[in-house]
């Protein structure tokens, strides 16, 4: 304790903030990964004309792959070609899985796998094409939306509602809904591009 009129007891108060600094060095990836998300939109939408040039360095870094592979596993699925599921990854060791997918990102060594291709009956009778990607094209695909996903988002308008976050359909029929109800609109256009799917694919 120091004496009166002198300065403050130095090792006491690196003591007293020591646990702090502790607390903040164990942030969880899914916190990392909202960080450098948070960062890279704020930067989008103060300089519209800017231009990011690396993020294959962001793609790559450990969190971001973890984070990917959570929400893949969160949204679960089918095996892809290659048949690994995500139990099979789990039996033989999540880590050295995520350890020799960012390894081949970083090394350019990557290749996507050939889509599994299957056919999913539609109301009319024919069948809509879909390709299941394997596990591992999974989630370098979703930590690339993790990274370039709030770039993006930067530029999208509000009445965009196709794939993004805290934004789908029920938010475009409630819009919609509004529209009608509160601002006197009657009419209702209802468009879709027939077998898009089938063409670009």
């Amino acid at each position: 304790m120091p004496a009166e009129g002198r300065g403050p007891d130095l090792q006491q108060a690196s003591q007293a903030t020591r646990p702090r600094r502790l607390a903040k060095s164990l942030t969880t990836p899914l916190e990392r990964v909202r960080k450098l998300q948070t960062s890279l939109q704020a930067k989008a939408k103060a300089e519209p004309a800017f231009r990011f040039y690396s993020l294959w360095d962001k793609v790559c870094r450990p969190d971001v792959i973890k984070e990917a592979y959570r929400a893949c596993r969160r949204n679960g699925g089918a095996a892809g070609a290659d048949g690994i599921t995500f139990a099979q990854i789990t039996a033989s060791g999540e880590e050295q899985w995520l350890g020799e997918l960012r390894q081949k990102l970083r090394t350019g060594e990557y290749r996507p796998q050939p889509l599994l291709r299957v056919w999913i009956p539609k109301s009319n009778g024919g069948q809509r094409p879909l390709g299941i990607p394997c596990i591992f094209d999974r989630v370098v695909e979703m930590a690339v939306l993790l990274v370039v996903g709030p770039i993006f988002e930067a530029d999208l308008l509000g009445n965009q509602y196709g794939f993004r976050p805290a934004m789908d359909a029920k938010v475009a029929i409630r819009k919609a809904f509004w529209h009608i109800t509160a601002r006197g609109r009657s009419e209702v256009v209802d468009a879709d591009l027939s077998d898009y799917l089938d063409v670009v694919s």
